[in-house]
């Protein structure tokens, strides 16, 4: 597996369920919209975020280069396993070609070096 670190910090979001995906939500280059009868999850640039929004800031960002073919099995599994196995806590998000975790600033160097081993 190859990686590729985003630049920027990231928060992640939440707001009431029916509320409409705000304009700073697609601010940056990466932004997750995600909606269930019970949230509104967004993760996007944490500059954009307002000071009154909960949110959970401070993450980095890392791609698994994709595409991943659907029927791939047990990429996710492998790095939150190396991650775990150092005691960093992740966010993970997957979409049609590929998946990414966030971990906190604070740990990101140890996470990428965790990942090389992969």
């Amino acid at each position: 597996m190859t990686f590729t670190l985003l630049d920027g910090l990231f928060a992640v979001a939440r707001l009431d369920a029916g509320a409409d995906v705000p304009p700073w939500a697609h601010r940056g280059a990466f932004t997750s919209i995600t909606r269930t009868a019970h949230e509104l999850s967004i993760v996007c640039d944490e500059g954009g975020v307002p000071d009154d929004v909960a949110a959970e800031r401070g993450w980095r960002c890392l791609g698994v280069d994709g595409p991943i073919p659907f029927e791939t099995t047990g990429v996710a599994a492998a790095f939150t396993s190396a991650l775990a196995a150092r005691g960093i806590s992740v966010f993970v998000v997957s979409t049609f070609d590929t998946d990414y975790v966030l971990v906190k600033a604070a740990k990101v160097e140890e996470a990428v070096e965790a990942l090389r081993d992969l």
